[in-house]
Formats: C-alpha cells, sequence, structure tokens
C-alpha cells in the first residue's frame, strides 16, 4: 500500500512524477499487489488512471479518493483544489476503463457552512456517484485553525443525524456493488488468521471485496481464485467464499 500525507504530490519538488513511481515499483519482481491510498481527485490524473487500466501489471482495480463535500460551496471553504465536477469525472472515468473497480469515498458530515441547502446538495451529489463505498466522518473542531472563523456551525445532533444518512448511503453502495460478483471468480489474497471465527479465513479479491471462506493453512499468504457466493451472515462488509 502506498501511504503518505499527500502521496500524489510525491516528485513534485524533484522533478520526478507519482505515475513514474508507480511504473518503477510496477517493474519490481516479486511483488504481486499495489494499492495506493487515498489520493485527491486533482492528483489522480486521467493518465494515471489509464495507465492502470491498460498497462500496469501490478495495481489493483481499487481506488480511495477524497471528497469531503459533495456541495462547491463547502468544497471552497475548505481550500479543496477540485469542485465536484472534476470529482464526478474521474469516477465517470474508472468506471468506464475499469468497470468491476472498488471505489472508496471519504466525506464529511457538518461541517462549517454546511447549511441545510448545501447537505442537501452534497447527499444529493454522493448519491449520484457510482462509487462503492463511503467513509463518513463528522466534522470536528481543531484549535487555533482558520476553519474556526467560517460561520455556520452546525450542532452535534445535526452531525449525527446527516452521518446516518450518508452512513445508510454507504450501505446500499456497498451492498449493490458486492452483489455484482456473486456467482463470480475473483482471485483472493488470503490473509494469516488473527484470531475470530475459527475454521474460517479471509481476505481480499483484487478489486479489494472482503471475503471468507473455510480456512485452508495452505493458502495463507497466498492468492487463489474463489467463487464469491453471498454475504456472511448478512453482513455487507463480508462475502462467503467457495474456493474453486
Amino acid at each position: 500500500m502506498l501511504t503518505g500525507v499527500n502521496v500524489g504530490c510525491f516528485g513534485k519538488d524533484t522533478g520526478e512524477s507519482f505515475l513514474g513511481l508507480l511504473k518503477e515499483l510496477d517493474a519490481v519482481e516479486g511483488i504481486e499487489r499495489y494499492r495506493i491510498s487515498s489520493i485527491e481527485p486533482n492528483l489522480l490524473s486521467e493518465e494515471i488512471i489509464r495507465w492502470i487500466a491498460t498497462e500496469s501489471r501490478a495495481f489493483m482495480p481499487s481506488f480511495h479518493i477524497p471528497l469531503q463535500s459533495g456541495s462547491d460551496e463547502v468544497l471552497r471553504l475548505m481550500n479543496r483544489r477540485y469542485r465536484t465536477s472534476l470529482f464526478a469525472e474521474r469516477i465517470d472515468l474508472i468506471r468506464t476503463l475499469i468497470p468491476d473497480a472498488f471505489i472508496g469515498v471519504d466525506i464529511i458530515a457538518g461541517a462549517r457552512g454546511e447549511t441545510q441547502e448545501e447537505w442537501l446538495n452534497s447527499l444529493h451529489f454522493a448519491a449520484s456517484l457510482p462509487v462503492s463505498r463511503f467513509h463518513v466522518f463528522p466534522y470536528s473542531e481543531r484549535p487555533g485553525t482558520k476553519a474556526l472563523g467560517i460561520a455556520g456551525q452546525v450542532s452535534q445532533e445535526e452531525k449525527h443525524r446527516r452521518v446516518g444518512e450518508l452512513t445508510k448511503l454507504s450501505d446500499e453502495k456497498l451492498r449493490d456493488f458486492s452483489r455484482r460478483f456473486f456467482g463470480k471468480v475473483r482471485n483472493v489474497l488470503w490473509e494469516h488468521p488473527d484470531g475470530g471465527d475459527e475454521g474460517l479465513m479471509f481476505g481480499h479479491t483484487d478489486n479489494y471485496l472482503r471475503v471468507c471462506a473455510k480456512a485452508s493453512p495452505d493458502l495463507y499468504n497466498t492468492i487463489s481464485p474463489a467463487r464469491l457466493d453471498s454475504f456472511f451472515n448478512g453482513d455487507p462488509e463480508t462475502i462467503y467464499a467457495t474456493l474453486v
């Protein structure tokens, strides 16, 4: 997993590029899977998306992209370097080129300046996105930040309500996305168990769906195909799979 404070800025001060780094890593023998941690939409270039879709050997079809708000006005107040139109363009390009890609999106509820109108704009925009799930956070005050000077503080009760609506939307998105793969075979990286359900092993598909299957210790830390059957105990977070 490539992580950093802002991974997409790699090479900004050295004349290198993030895409150049991805290509160098892709050529390293012995590493079968890479994923990019949170990367802002203005730094996730079309060129990067197209390269992952058409040329990369080992970068998996999964993306984590912060939106933070579906309101352009709130994005402006946050000093974000993108607007909803660019975000939608990036999501649409991923869906066009990599239809099975998992797309996780960060979003904040109840930021300062998020009036009822801007909240509804944000919720409607989020609902329109063909993404896989949202990572929902309530806005929290930070002493000494410029944000404290923004008018329009949202009450804790209202933040909680908005978080609930976004969480419900996220659950619906995840269920819909996951169901697309029931009955299909995906390659799973089985992780070494750390306790929990006896007799089961857990792992992730190439497109970042969490799955479990009957434990087979010889498969730990290896990649093998499995048929995705159904939600495990009805939980949309995990899919029960059968080894094939």
